[in-house]
């Protein structure tokens, strides 16, 4: 954990859109490559504070499997895409781990990995937007 991590940090959600077929054709049978994402991460250890849930479309349909990642007033909330499925499960933990120990949800770039740099759909401003 970076040296700055804070067990009194606001709760973190990670959202895994579980009926992304990531591309693949409407008829393909057994479960989705989101629904595999997301049983993927649930299946991960994470800190106290971050918890996983599957949830419906996120609507980024062309992009591949999306994840949404919130976490109180004051941090920034974030839609990235175009993962493939459950291979992309220790990708995505690394990346909402580091979102999770910080206060605003500002990972500084270059710690971020590729696909979090370049796999940005949105970024919503925090509710406490500072002045």
């Amino acid at each position: 954990m970076p040296e700055d991590f804070s067990p009194d940090l606001a709760p973190v959600e990670l959202l895994v859109c579980a009926t992304c077929r990531a591309g693949q054709p409407t008829d393909v049978e057994g479960p989705r490559p989101g629904a595999q994402l997301a049983a993927a991460l649930l299946e991960r250890d994470w800190p106290a504070h971050v918890t996983v849930k599957s949830v419906e479309c996120l609507s980024n349909c062309d992009s591949g499997c999306s994840v949404a990642v919130r976490g109180g007033g004051a941090r920034w909330t974030y839609v990235y895409g175009n993962f493939t499925g459950a291979d992309d499960a220790e990708l995505v933990h690394d990346g909402i781990v580091k979102y999770a120990t910080t206060s605003d949800g500002l990972v500084p770039w270059r710690e971020r990995s590729t696909h979090f740099r370049k796999n940005c759909i949105a970024r919503i401003p925090p509710l406490e937007i500072p002045e």
